[in-house]
């Protein structure tokens, strides 16, 4: 059975945990900022009682900004992410937000073709943005 869930602070460890085994992405004290943040929300994807997705979004004013999600490696193209992505823009809408925006790699092809999938524009991007020296493609959804 799939769920949502969303995460506190109290969860820091699991959340540290998932991207360790995930993308390896933020450290403990990144994670900890993320749940600090002024209007960040943190939520998890179950299946059963196991966690196989998070994605973090920060909301200001009437705008979200994605900045984190990832599915463990063993589930994705499986749909997960689509679903994971789904929850997060009926959430937005809910809130009436109006905007949701992301940055991703130009070479994380899986990634840019899920956003496609939800009519994620590409309006710029971010020359050599990444560690490795690739390009960040910045995309936004209107709701």
């Amino acid at each position: 059975m799939l769920k949502v869930k969303e995460l506190f602070k109290k969860d820091i460890e699991l959340c540290f945990e998932f991207d360790l085994n995930s993308v390896s992405l933020w450290s403990k004290k990144q994670w900890l900022g993320e749940f600090n943040k002024q209007g960040s929300k943190i939520f998890a994807l179950f299946l059963s009682k196991k966690i196989i997705g998070v994605c973090v979004v920060q909301i200001v004013v009437d705008e979200a900004q994605l900045n984190y999600l990832s599915i463990n490696r063993r589930f994705r193209r499986k749909g997960y992410g689509t679903y994971l992505i789904s929850h997060l823009i009926k959430t937005c809408e809910v809130q009436n937000l109006k905007k949701l925006s992301l940055e991703v790699s130009e070479i994380n092809y899986a990634a840019n073709k899920l956003y496609d999938n939800f009519n994620f524009l590409t309006v710029g991007r971010r020359i050599d943005y990444y560690k490795d020296g690739s390009n960040a493609f910045l995309k936004e959804k209107f709701l």
